[in-house]
């Protein structure tokens, strides 16, 4: 069997480009794939949330396949390819002819949708799902908003795969690392990477690390371009090395690889939810890292040992504080989660079972 392989790969700054490029060298010893195939037994598509998919998304639809929704939320998508009418048109063929009113409102006000629940509420998947064979999914998030635009859709959930690295840093790089930026040798280092928008509620984090740091030593990193000049506007004041806040922008392997080691725990809420599953998480995780993350249908097939969750609104802040605390007060406890996360990544996320699932979706 040939499959035809539609993604970003390297070097597109997406992580959606990473993932494939991983699930790339996993696939080919099974069979024969093609990256761009105009003709094969069968294509796999993979579709996020932004214009590098534009091309994709379309052929998909006319040459249809097993789509991978890395994001299954493709609102901001649309918001971004098409005109108003065309989006309008999209709406009510997901919704019904009633809901053209609200779509007119959605497109005025499109400057609030990457923050807006009700951008997230409206994931637009109708027509790509109706039109394909079947759907790939993360988690049980993306399954469940595909089944309420497509009740019959032929759904496979399966995990993101995780790639181990060749190398990891040796322990002198980050004694360097931390030397270079000040940060002592006691202090417990949390992370926050990827590309920071609003859903990653950095400022909600930012008010943590501050309230946490007047009792204990610790330092963010803050490793990610802004998707949003009123974000980076409204952060900038507290991005500083004497508040303990260091921001580092993109970087590239092996610095990112570098920045991660260095970080005792990651910080990678998602609020409100696209039903994606965060490949940095997993990265993360795998690594042997805690990672606290929202919690959701999104994040629910992470053993209860192996991550800590914050419920999203009124509570979120306070726990995200609680835990803050736990981690840098008990190295012992954050390493106990870290080894679990590891585990669970190792048996769940390995290349080669994720590859098969893929090949039994495909061929199926």
């Amino acid at each position: 069997m040939k499959v035809g392989f539609h993604s970003p790969l390297p070097p597109a700054r997406t992580g959606v480009a990473d993932y494939s490029a991983a699930l790339l060298r996993a696939l080919r010893p099974l069979g024969q794939v093609e990256v761009n195939a105009r003709q094969a037994d069968a294509h796999l598509y993979h579709l996020g949330n932004n214009r590098l998919h534009e091309e994709i998304y379309r052929r998909a639809l006319v040459v249809p396949g097993v789509v991978v929704l890395h994001d299954a939320v493709l609102h901001h998508f649309l918001l971004g390819t098409l005109s108003e009418n065309e989006y309008v048109a999209e709406f009510a063929y997901n919704y019904g002819a009633w809901s053209e009113d609200q779509a007119r409102r959605l497109w005025r006000n499109r400057a609030r949708s990457a923050a807006d629940p009700q951008y997230f509420r409206y994931a637009l998947l109708k027509r790509v799902v109706e039109r394909s064979r079947a759907m790939v999914v993360h988690n049980p998030g993306a399954a469940q908003m595909v089944r309420e635009h497509v009740p019959s859709a032929v759904i496979h959930e399966i995990p993101m795969l995780f790639e181990k690295p060749a190398e990891t840093p040796a322990p002198s790089e980050l004694l360097r690392l931390r030397q270079k930026m000040g940060i002592a040798s006691r202090t417990f280092v949390f992370g926050v990477f990827g590309h920071l928008r609003e859903s990653k509620r950095l400022a909600a984090v930012l008010r943590a690390f501050e309230r946490v740091r007047r009792a204990l030593p610790i330092a963010l990193l803050v490793a990610g371009d802004f998707g949003s000049s009123d974000l980076a506007r409204a952060v900038a004041p507290f991005l500083r090395p004497d508040r303990g806040i260091y921001h580092i922008g993109f970087t590239e392997e092996p610095d990112f690889a570098l920045y991660t080691a260095a970080a005792g725990a990651c910080i990678n809420l998602r609020y409100p939810a696209a039903g994606e599953t965060s490949a940095i998480s997993i990265r993360l995780m795998g690594a042997g890292k805690p990672v606290i993350m929202t919690s959701g249908l999104e994040t629910s097939r992470f053993r209860e040992t192996s991550c800590l969750r914050v419920d999203p609104g009124v509570p979120e802040e306070e726990m995200l504080a609680e835990y803050m605390l736990l981690l840098a007060s008990s190295p012992f406890d954050a390493e106990r989660i870290g080894r679990s996360a590891a585990a669970f990544i190792g048996e769940n996320h390995a290349p080669g079972r994720v590859a098969r699932a893929y090949w039994q979706a495909l061929t199926a």
